[in-house]
């Protein structure tokens, strides 16, 4: 699975961005997704997963309430739709695949895209 994030950009804090993961050469329908970011000095974080069928989705307590997963299989594409954004989500965001659904943790992925950088200015 070739997966590919964009979206990202520079935004002031209080603003929005929405971030895709398209895939290619197979189609995301069957692959629960989730969205990572990794920024300077921590660890890679899992924001946020969603099932298969779309009817489960998961969210790290730092965007709960803020970001909303969403898919639309027609388009093979996973959003991220973030809302006001702060300095601190400040990071490279990642979109991962995998066949089989699990916790929204790194280890549950085999498929990783390319990051596409968020930066949120103060």
């Amino acid at each position: 699975v070739q997966l590919q994030a964009s979206g990202g950009g520079l935004v002031q804090a209080g603003g929005s961005l929405r971030l895709s993961c398209t895939a290619s050469g197979v189609s995301l329908d069957n692959y629960y997704v989730g969205w990572f970011r990794h920024s300077p000095g921590k660890g890679r974080e899992g924001i946020s997963c969603i099932t298969s069928s779309g009817g489960a989705t998961d969210y790290a307590d730092s965007v709960k309430g803020r970001f909303i997963i969403s898919r639309d299989n027609a388009q093979n594409t996973v959003y991220l739709q973030m809302n006001r954004l702060k300095p601190e989500d400040t990071a490279v965001y990642y979109c991962a695949a995998d066949i089989v659904a699990g916790w929204c943790e790194e280890s549950d992925f085999d498929a990783w895209g390319q990051g596409t950088l968020v930066t949120v200015s103060s």
